[in-house]
């Protein structure tokens, strides 16, 4: 089920520095949710690159938030694979399309317009994309943002950001590749890129129970064939990112939130005066 919540970055003490999300340009941000413990995965910048720390067995959760006034249609691609489609990935197909400010959570890979199958962070070689024969992209999620185009005059002004309202049903392009589910299995890749993929990427996303999303389509006009964005984040094991020296040893997320219910019994208190 989709949840259109604000974006909400997450606290890490790592040696006592805690890190800021960087600015990111284009119109939609996006982030991983952790959905068995609530939390917006932290991002950790290395080489370039965007990094996320996935745990084995937990489902999650792609956030897209339209932080613009205007329509945008957003290509989600997980491992390299369409998560409406099926298909390997690419930005000419079928997207997620997000209304002014709306902010969606993609959780799995839709299989009609009530249902997905969760995104579950898993062993790569039980990753959907490796199952299919198409490893060589595991480990990274990715958007391909489109503008919209222009409308007739009375209906080009950007909308305000606006108040909080009811969350509104997803949508998403009305193409001919949305019903393309029989090519989802390709071609199987040779076994030696299975193998140098497996080498380097301990993490995949499986393809998890079905779960109740419910959707509509809904057409959209692509202002340019060109994408105005196109944004990754990597992800794989703690452990991994460990070893390739993304996280220092002894690395953990510490929440400082403050809690109704810490734990513990109650103790006596300091003596007065101390």
């Amino acid at each position: 089920m989709y949840r259109f919540l604000a974006s909400v970055l997450s606290v890490v003490a790592l040696c006592g520095f805690s890190p800021v999300r960087p600015a990111e340009e284009g119109p939609v941000l996006l982030s991983v949710i952790d959905r068995d413990d609530g939390q917006e995965l932290d991002l950790h910048p290395h080489r370039g690159q965007q990094w996320v720390a996935g745990t084995p067995g937990h489902r999650y959760s792609v956030r897209m938030q339209n932080r613009s006034g205007e329509r945008v249609l957003v290509v989600l691609s997980v491992d390299g694979v369409n998560a409406i489609t099926g298909q390997t990935a690419s930005p000419s197909q079928s997207g997620y399309v997000l209304e002014p400010w709306q902010s969606s959570e993609i959780t799995g890979w839709r299989k009609s317009n009530a249902e997905v199958a969760q995104f579950v962070f898993t062993a790569s070689s039980d990753s959907y994309a490796s199952r299919t024969g198409r490893p060589a992209n595991v480990g990274v999620i990715g958007i391909a943002v489109f503008n919209e185009a222009r409308r007739p005059v009375y209906d080009v002004r950007p909308l305000p950001a606006p108040r909080p309202m009811p969350r509104p049903m997803p949508q998403y392009e009305d193409r001919a590749e949305a019903s393309a589910n029989a090519r989802a299995a390709e071609a199987p890749a040779a076994p030696s890129a299975m193998a140098r993929s497996e080498s380097r990427q301990r993490l995949g996303t499986g393809h998890g129970e079905r779960e109740w999303s419910s959707s509509s389509l809904t057409s959209f006009e692509r202002a340019s064939r060109t994408p105005v964005q196109v944004s990754e984040l990597r992800y794989d094991s703690r452990q991994r990112l460990v070893a390739m020296g993304i996280l220092p040893r002894g690395y953990r997320r510490v929440d400082n939130t403050p809690q109704a219910f810490p734990s513990g019994f109650v103790p006596d208190p300091p003596a007065r005066g101390h």
